[in-house]
């Protein structure tokens, strides 16, 4: 097996990066994206709630999202997907069946920094 080597970052630059535990409210269809995907809301506390396309039809039903934490990044700028605005990354692993999304081991309040 060969070795990825990858660039190194300061702690600071880690540390720009707001990785926050959020609770998903609500998940709906999303016909209109090219790659089967979710409309994702989490409530972030503090920062609020906000929504995102998520390509994790695969592996999660949507009735097995609601109610669940997840981690998001907070500070990408907001992107646009077809017709719906995305204002932050669901974090997951990509894997031949499908993204496993990141999982909290157990509940925190929403909006804490990951550490």
């Amino acid at each position: 097996m060969t070795e990825i080597t990858v660039a190194e970052i300061s702690w600071a630059d880690f540390e720009k990066v707001l990785m926050v535990a959020g609770t998903v409210t609500r998940v709906e269809p999303f016909p209109e994206a090219r790659k089967a995907a979710w409309k994702v809301w989490a409530d972030f506390g503090p920062y609020g709630e906000r929504k995102t396309s998520a390509q994790i039809v695969a592996l999660y039903p949507a009735e097995d999202l609601v109610g669940r934490q997840i981690v998001g990044v907070l500070n990408f700028p907001e992107k646009q997907v077809g017709p719906f605005r995305s204002q932050f990354l669901l974090t997951g692993f990509h894997t031949d069946a499908g993204v496993v999304i990141t999982a909290l081991e157990r509940p925190v309040p929403n909006g804490s920094r990951l550490a």
